[in-house]
């Protein structure tokens, strides 16, 4: 397997349509989005407490994003802490992504950090199309993406280290 990229054409109607609009074509990256919106006064101290939240809440259960199937994640404060970026890798499409999103927010009771986003829906927990909309409204779509390992899943990754845990313990046994 070698690194690849893909360039990533302007919307065409000829894309496939999803529940919510098109789907973005898989690249060597898998797929993913990032969004910018503005935050609402006051609340980037909130926002980076709620990356701390977040942070903890993973220590304490590392596999509470797993159904979201995460590559990476970064989040952004930048023009004096009044626009957020959001930045997502993942495996599936967006539609099945920000579904997973929302019914891992409802189940696990925790609420989003866009709840701070100027224009983001007060009703998201029961009108995904709302959450929808405003993630395509601020979606900042690639034109290029690049994997170092393309086309590889994020469980794929997690067999791999496994597997080179388990040789690795083998040798050393052996030695």
């Amino acid at each position: 397997m070698k690194p690849a990229a893909a360039i990533i054409p302007k919307h065409d109607p000829s894309w496939q349509m999803g529940k919510y609009g098109p789907i973005w074509p898989k690249t060597p990256a898998c797929y993913g989005f990032t969004l910018i919106a503005k935050v609402k006064p006051g609340t980037a101290e909130t926002i980076r407490g709620y990356g701390a939240k977040l942070a903890s809440a993973l220590e304490k259960e590392p596999y509470l994003l797993a159904p979201l199937k995460l590559h990476y994640l970064r989040w952004v404060l930048f023009d004096d802490d009044t626009r957020f970026m959001y930045q997502g890798i993942f495996d599936t499409d967006f539609d099945k992504y920000t579904e997973d999103a929302i019914d891992l927010f409802k189940r696990s009771g925790v609420d989003t950090v866009f709840e701070n986003l100027e224009d983001f829906p007060e009703d998201w927990k029961t009108n995904p199309e709302a959450f929808i909309r405003f993630v395509r409204a601020h979606q900042c779509p690639s034109f290029v993406e690049y994997g170092e390992y393309p086309f590889v899943t994020s469980d794929e990754i997690k067999k791999a280290l496994a597997v080179k845990e388990a040789l690795s313990q083998m040798l050393e046994q052996m030695q």
